[in-house]
């Protein structure tokens, strides 16, 4: 259908340091999974984060450049589509949905980065990249984004609800 939309965007941090490779038909092709937390609300009333995890994919040169800055602990901003796949393992029906990223940003650096200067992976910290579908990049310096705690969601009364 023309009318269906498949688009993702989060902020989150990874999870793990990123893998790259290559398909045999040349590609480059980095996998890496992030953390997101959500606010929810407990039975006794109280706000808690929740943490949700995510596989992310990212193919092209874009995925070659970015690779190098995608450590464990670095918070990142990405826009995406879920794709799901399927196969058959021993006679039983797989699926798996992960995203396929189209644009990354480095928004912040890890934590062990931050005090020390140089990353788990022996590099030196660059500025912030940004990375643009699969066609290539384009490194551009980027602050880094203040995090500020605006609380949770709004807490209203069943007769506040207008609806």
């Amino acid at each position: 259908m023309a009318n269906d939309l498949n688009v993702v965007a989060l902020v989150g941090r990874l999870t793990r340091e990123s893998e790259l490779r290559y398909s045999s038909g040349g590609m480059a092709i980095c996998r890496f999974s992030i953390a997101v937390n959500r606010r929810k609300r407990t039975a006794d009333n109280r706000w808690e984060d929740e943490a949700n995890f995510f596989d992310c994919t990212m193919f092209g040169k874009s995925a070659e450049s970015i690779n190098q800055y995608l450590e464990k602990g670095r918070q990142v901003s990405i826009l995406g589509e879920l794709r799901q796949s399927r196969w058959e393992q021993d006679g039983q029906s797989r699926s798996r949905v992960e995203i396929a990223v189209n644009s990354l940003q480095l928004l912040s650096s890890s934590s062990s980065s931050a005090e020390g200067g140089r990353s788990e992976r022996g590099r030196s910290e660059q500025p912030a990249a940004r990375s643009q579908g699969s066609y290539g990049s384009r490194p551009a310096p980027q602050e880094s984004v203040p995090m500020m705690d605006i609380g949770g969601p709004e807490q209203f009364d069943d007769d506040q609800i207008p609806f």
